[in-house]
């Protein structure tokens, strides 16, 4: 098994209760750990048999700029679906920081697990 990780990809999204939170994009970071059976691709040296991270975070940034989310817990969730969408992961996390969302707290964040 092999564990691929992406790290504080940084987003904006809409995500928040208070009325100035929907109204503005908040700072969002994005991290990724993806495990999955790299014997095939450590062999071939092939992409077709790896999985192709640069493809899963262009998906990922695309669904986070679009999204509007009230939950931190709503938009892991979604970011989770968008990484286990490719057949070849076998389970993934994902963790999402929302920074300075509290007074004293350099941020909160959530984090979601999958696995097949």
């Amino acid at each position: 098994m092999a564990k691929i990780k992406i790290s504080d990809l940084s987003l904006r999204a809409t995500v928040g209760t208070n009325e100035w939170e929907r109204k503005n994009k908040q700072d969002v970071l994005i991290n990724i750990s993806i495990e999955y059976d790299a014997g095939r691709a450590s062999q071939t040296d092939d992409i077709k048999d790896a999985v192709d991270y640069k493809n899963i975070t262009k998906r990922v940034i695309k669904t986070v700029e679009a999204s509007r989310f009230h939950l931190l817990e709503k938009l892991a969730a979604t970011v989770l679906e968008v990484v286990m969408k490719d057949k070849k992961v076998a389970s993934a996390i994902v963790r999402i920081d929302k920074p300075h969302a509290l007074h004293f707290a350099k941020s909160v964040s959530v984090e979601l697990f999958a696995h097949r």
